[in-house]
């Protein structure tokens, strides 16, 4: 029963759940007042503003960006660079494992958390990688995160990411 979950005696659906946010942010970009779109999907004015301030990503502010593995960081860390991105590290899959196997593991869990401490300093992370490394990176770091996703987890191959979505992605965050 995937997608579905029970909280007391009620079953809840994630993929209605899902369904119904996403026609709330389509009727409120396409000009909708937050009353007039709780009126149509059936909600309270209140619930709107909420789940509008849930999801917003402030503009402005340092931005650091960790991605993969990614199949084309050349081409992404050009955009990085030429949008005055602060901090970036993208690799593809075999410079990860060659990362990870040119640590110990006392010393690789000193760089991570390092790392982790460093980003944290930033305004925003993106964060590009599999749903488990989001989910980790908001755990650690918090509200600051925005998650692309490239792939469940595990990801076991290179990710192709379109360069002008990343471009068009930051250029949002920075308030350009």
């Amino acid at each position: 029963m995937s997608g579905f979950f029970r909280v007391g005696d009620k079953l809840l659906n994630r993929v209605k759940l899902d369904r119904i946010v996403d026609r709330i942010f389509q009727l409120r970009v396409s000009g909708l007042s937050q009353q007039d779109v709780a009126h149509r999907v059936g909600c309270d004015r209140s619930f709107v503003s909420r789940l509008e301030s849930l999801a917003e990503v402030r503009k402005g502010g340092s931005l650091a960006i960790i991605g993969f593995p990614l199949a084309n960081t050349e081409e992404l860390l050009a955009v990085c660079e030429e949008l005055g991105v602060e901090y970036s590290l993208l690799l593809n899959d075999a410079e990860r494992w060659d990362l990870i196997e040119s640590h110990d593991g006392k010393s690789l869990l000193n760089w991570i958390m390092q790392l982790m401490l460093e980003v944290s300093e930033y305004d925003h992370l993106i964060m590009i990688g599999s749903d488990m490394r989001i989910r980790l990176a908001e755990a650690i770091v918090g509200d600051k995160v925005v998650g692309v996703l490239i792939g469940e987890s595990p990801i076991e191959e290179d990710c192709y990411l379109n360069p002008q979505s990343l471009r068009e992605l930051i250029t949002s965050i920075k308030g350009e």
